[in-house]
């Protein structure tokens, strides 16, 4: 069976066309079943260039996935989220406890020092992302858990669940490094196993909040819209809550008959903007909720005031922001048809302090507000796991798809790294050890030769073979390496086997030699329990496992690489194109808890394929050396002007 070359190029808009040409060869000969794979992986590249058609429709970077669902709510733009993570299992809210179709699933994560959904995106770009948690009693258990929330190895959150209730997470960050940015959650108590239920990223303009250095992140604790008897979200997914008149305050609404939110660097959506809730005198004030934590933070505050009526010339009204009894804003005089911002930052608050706004002096209005947003800053983010540690992380990935499980940051943060790993303290992280014993890896021996700061290699009962690289002897931190059980062959390079300071085990390597004397270049007169001076050594002939003849790695080194190399320039290139969504979503539920809004429920078209910034470089290495070793390659043509159902039929027939 061959799966032909063939070259297909796909208008994506009206100024922008992709081509991509894809070598696929497969030996007629091959094992039925391993065909059968190879087949698969050619058909979900297929069905990865019919998702193009979404592509083109909306190019905004805007995410929405469903966790735990594979179903796709076209209407509302929320997605299912097998393309973006590998671990976990799918679980349902019984139906009793429904609130919404997008909270009715979850993904429960029972192993791993943490579990990550890598999200497409692009170093310098600012993403507002928000996870949402919804218990709902799916374990029949009536235990909702507490556990750790990250992103890009920083902490974010300890989330702390509830029975009945949305429980929702929102942080606005500049993406730091890479194409994509993760976002995991990690066991803190034992028996307490975290999960998600959805989880959304948009793309913000890169004006937008821009007081806050981009070494830092914003955590939101409160976004209302004052005198709104709705949720309000907008085009950057921004939900906007509503604020009720209380306390003796009163609602209104503008008379302008236009109101230009573009004035305020934050662009608010005009909808917040037509209401505000005001006090009956100038004497009095409106305290603003601000749902701060009880330890001190430093803050972020956003108010917006647009005048709500045309004022005559013997009219003035200034209004001034106080925490607690000092003024942190100067006087403000809201504009008629247009919308002032004030920014508050530099200062530390917490919820014993009191946020409020007065009637400044000489005003002879009453104050009001439209708006707010308040938020917690992080501490620094950091800058991950060293870059050259990442990038050869990510070719072991490409090279053994049994790791492809993990992503995130490799070290970051301490002490969730992933599970096969050891790293250094320092502020960039170091991987110090790989362990990796027992998981089925086959194969040449990984290049490792840029981690320079490995101290233990544990590659222990796998099914590695051919020669043992020379560069294993002079990196300059090795202490320990054990490739027992494999079925390495060759003879034991010499920097390895005078290497004093490093302790070997290579027991279980049938045609490996050992000695510092000759061996017979077949290699059938293996030296073994040989000792010399040099390293601790450990050699035994036993048992010759039966090496697997599987040709199925070569085929699918051709089909993978192609398939994410595709996607990680379709990535990019949707990442750079901004546009803000074409309409605002719904919101699923008011109100705001632990600093967050509820899931509306509604999205936008995305990208449904997983793209890790670093895994996406290694197979581009991966994709150029498969191509060298490609074999007789004939040539098969898409017609013009298909469908896409017609292209996928066509393709499916040529492939039966």
């Amino acid at each position: 069976m061959k799966v032909e070359f063939f070259t297909i190029s796909i208008s994506i808009s009206v100024s922008v066309s992709i081509s991509i040409s894809i070598s696929i060869s497969i030996p007629s000969l091959i094992p039925v079943a391993q065909a059968a794979a190879a087949a698969t992986m050619a058909k979900l590249l297929i069905f990865a260039l019919l998702a193009l058609s979404t592509l083109s429709r909306d190019l905004a970077l805007f995410i929405s996935i469903d966790c735990g669902s594979s179903t796709t709510y076209s209407a509302e733009g929320w997605i299912g989220d097998e393309a973006y993570i590998q671990s976990g299992e799918s679980k349902r809210v019984p139906s009793r406890n429904s609130l919404s179709p997008v909270m009715n699933t979850l993904r429960v994560f029972y192993t791993g020092n943490k579990n990550c959904y890598s999200l497409i995106a692009v170093e310098g770009e600012k993403v507002l992302v928000r996870a949402s948690f919804y218990y709902g009693n799916y374990d029949q258990k009536s235990s909702p858990p507490t556990f750790s929330l990250q992103f890009d190895g920083n902490p974010w959150a300890i989330v702390v669940t509830s029975n009945d209730q949305v429980i929702s997470y929102e942080a606005i960050y500049t993406v730091k490094g890479g194409t994509s940015t993760s976002v995991c959650v990690a066991q803190t108590h034992p028996n307490q196993f975290p999960f998600i239920s959805a989880l959304e990223m948009s793309s913000l303009g890169p004006n937008m909040y821009s007081a806050l250095d981009s070494n830092y992140a914003l955590f939101l604790t409160r976004r209302v819209a004052f005198g709104a008897n709705e949720t309000i979200s907008d085009a950057y997914d921004r939900n906007w809550v509503p604020g009720v008149a209380v306390n003796g305050l009163t609602a209104v609404t503008s008379d302008a008959p236009v109101i230009d939110g573009a004035t305020a660097d934050d662009d608010p959506p005009e909808a917040v903007l037509q209401n505000a809730i005001k006090t009956s005198s100038t004497s009095d004030s409106i305290n603003l909720a601000t749902n701060l934590p009880a330890v001190e933070v430093e803050i972020y505050v956003n108010a917006y005031f647009s005048e709500i009526t045309t004022l005559n010339s013997t009219q003035k009204r200034l209004l001034q922001i106080y925490l607690d009894d000092k003024p942190v804003s100067d006087p403000i005089v809201p504009p008629y048809q247009e919308v002032v911002e004030v920014t508050i930052f530099n200062m530390t608050a917490s919820s014993i302090n009191n946020l409020s706004l007065v009637a400044a002096s000489g005003s002879m209005l009453p104050p009001f507000i439209n708006a707010m947003e308040v938020f917690s800053i992080s501490d620094q983010l950091t800058d991950g796991t060293d870059r050259n540690d990442e990038e050869q992380l990510a070719s072991l990935q490409v090279q053994y798809s049994v790791l492809g499980q993990w992503s995130g940051d490799p070290c970051l943060p301490f002490p969730f790294t992933w599970d096969w790993l050891n790293c250094s303290t320092d502020a960039t992280p170091r991987v110090t050890a790989l362990y990796l014993s027992s998981f089925e890896l086959y194969g040449s021996f990984p290049d490792l030769s840029s981690m320079d700061a490995l101290e233990i290699i544990d590659l222990h009962n796998n099914s590695l073979e051919g020669d043992i690289p020379d560069y294993l002897g002079t990196m300059p931190n090795l202490k320990q390496l054990n490739l027992a059980d494999n079925d390495f062959s060759g003879i034991l390079p010499k920097s390895i086997s005078n290497n004093k300071n490093l302790k070997l085990t290579v027991s279980g390597n049938e045609n490996l030699c050992v000695s510092g004397n000759s061996c017979e270049a077949s290699g059938t007169n293996t030296q073994t329990g040989t000792s010399f001076d040099g390293p601790q050594v450990t050699s035994s002939s036993g048992i010759k496992r039966k090496k697997k003849n599987n040709k199925l790695p070569a085929i699918l080194g051709s089909i993978i690489p192609t398939f994410f190399l595709f996607w990680a320039g379709v990535g990019v290139y949707v990442i750079t194109r901004q546009r803000r969504r074409a309409a605002a979503v719904t919101s699923l539920s008011a109100g705001q808890n632990g600093g967050a809004n509820k899931p509306n429920g509604n999205g936008g078209n995305s990208v449904n394929v997983q793209v890790v910034g670093k895994i996406s470089q290694a197979v581009m290495h991966e994709f150029i050396d498969n191509n060298n070793d490609t074999g007789e390659q004939t040539r098969m043509e898409i017609p013009d002007q298909m469908t896409d159902q017609q292209m996928y039929e066509h393709i499916s027939r040529r492939n039966v």
